[in-house]
């Protein structure tokens, strides 16, 4: 299971790190040591917290900005939060910061690509289609 550190972790909720060093002080976010003994939050707690804080069950911090990054190509980085896969297609939820985007693929796609809850993805979004790149 993938694991990011706070730098990442704050990029993906679009936040600074030092909101996500206070959440993970606060008791709000699990946060571990890796094996080099660096602050490390695993990708599916990453995911739910995500998922939570876009739903309202994990406001902001008084004072925090949120940032959202896009480009001119229309790219979204983001955390899986939900997989939902079937016999022939899958629905991927990305949160990107305050966005919440979901995807229908492949079930093909999702198995080769190794997507899974926690693991971070790029969606790019072209007319009205969502395609999702691995980051």
């Amino acid at each position: 299971m993938p694991s990011y550190s706070i730098g990442q972790a704050a990029g993906l909720l679009g936040v600074s790190s030092e909101t996500v060093r206070r959440w993970a002080d606060g008791g709000r976010l699990r946060m571990d040591r890796d094996g080099a003994g660096n602050r490390a939050i695993d990708g599916v707690s990453l995911a739910a917290f995500a998922a939570g804080r876009a739903a309202g069950t994990h406001p902001v911090s008084p004072g925090a900005s949120v940032s959202v990054s896009t480009s001119v190509r229309n790219s979204f980085a983001g955390i899986v939060t939900a997989v939902r896969v079937d016999d022939v297609a899958a629905q991927v939820e990305i949160q990107s910061g305050p966005h919440r985007l979901v995807s229908l693929v492949t079930r093909e796609t999702v198995e080769e690509l190794g997507i899974e809850v926690g693991v971070t993805v790029t969606a790019r979004v072209k007319s009205t289609h969502v395609h999702v790149d691995l980051s």
